[in-house]
Order: structure tokens, then sequence, then C-alpha cells
């Protein structure tokens, strides 16, 4: 057993719901801003804690804009679903006796909106949101986190995410980063040593 813990982010990786998380944002600046963007236009954001996408937007009333994009992110669950082979792998990992957390940039009221649907968290041993730290992706301290809480060393770990936002955070923590590229828009630029096209290519490197 090369790691004692593999660590997940969310959104891109385990569950799919890109689409969800933009058109409620479309919706949400529409409201609150009077704008009209695409999807497209809006992508950039995935990966970025909600708080902080608001404000690149320049929302003044962030809580409530937090409040109205989950509100708006209801008329799209429907669109949302864990990605084909996710759950075969976090059995068969934990049958193996792999600790599996999380470390993801949403909220925790975010994070249980759209996790607790799947029942998924019966999976995971450790789940750190943004509200844990005070600096978020692409800074290390939200792995640095996950590593105090599970009094584990940079090398016990892997990080499994799809973003530039992840890989930063695994670099730097010092923590070993896979590259999830099963999602429609996979960042296949970054220079990820490892790269994953399903998720069962976990076992090949774990």
């Amino acid at each position: 057993m090369k790691y004692e813990h593999i660590v997940f982010d969310v959104d891109g990786t385990l569950i799919d719901s890109e689409y969800s998380i933009l058109a409620a944002l479309v919706d949400t600046l529409k409201e609150i801003k009077g704008k009209d963007y695409t999807i497209d236009e809006l992508r950039y954001v995935l990966g970025i804690p909600g708080a902080e996408t608001l404000k690149l937007f320049e929302v003044k009333d962030v809580e409530y804009g937090l409040e109205l994009w989950l509100k708006n992110m209801d008329k799209y669950k429907d669109t949302i679903k864990v990605f084909d082979g996710v759950i075969e792998v976090l059995e068969l990992l934990n049958s193996k006796g792999y600790k599996l957390g999380i470390v993801t940039s949403k909220l925790r009221e975010e994070f249980d909106h759209d996790f607790d649907r799947f029942d998924l968290k019966k999976y995971f041993s450790t789940i750190v949101c943004a509200d844990d730290t005070i600096l978020h992706k692409p800074y290390p301290e939200p792995l640095l986190k996950y590593m105090e809480l599970n009094e584990l060393n940079n090398k016990d770990l892997i990080y499994i995410g799809d973003t530039e936002y992840d890989y930063k955070c695994a670099k730097g923590a010092n923590v070993d980063f896979a590259l999830a590229l099963w999602t429609e828009n996979s960042h296949d630029e970054l220079d990820a040593e490892i790269r994953l096209y399903k998720p069962l290519d976990i076992i090949k490197y774990v």
C-alpha cells in the first residue's frame, strides 16, 4: 500500500455538477447584477470557492449571493450525477483498507446540499470544506488541514482532482497529485505525472 489516505476533490472528480453550478451562477448574476453571461464565459470559476467567485463579480452581499446561488441550483439538481465508475472504485478502495477523504472548495452547506442525495459520505472518514480553512485552493492550506486532522506526513496521501486549483494545492503541500481526466472539459494541459482517464485507473497508482 503506497498511500494510507486517498483524498478526492468533489466537483468534476466525484460528481458531475458543472452544468448546475454554472447555469445557477448565470441566473444568480442576472438577478443580482442585471448582466447576462453564458456558461462558457463563467467556466473559469470552477474550482474557486463560491464566496470568492461572487467577489470577482463585485457582488456586495456575498452571503445573500451564496443563498441565491444555492437556491438556483435546485432548478438544475436533476443534471447532477455521480461519474460512472466512481462508486465502484470507492467500494474497492474501502475494501482494500484505504482511508478515503475529501478536500473541496465548497462551503459545508453547499457540500451537503449537493452530496447528500447520492449517499456517498459513508465512504469518507475526513471531509475538509472551505469553512475549515482561512485560505483555500490553490493555496495548500486545505490539504495541510487534512494532514493535521489525520496526523499524516505528505507522503501518506495522494490528492485526486481535475483543475489547476487542485494541482497547485497539492504541489504547495508537497503531496502527490493525480489528474482526473474523465470530465467533459478536462484540463489535459496540466503537467501532472499521474493522469487518470477513468476512476478505476486510480488502482494502478496506489
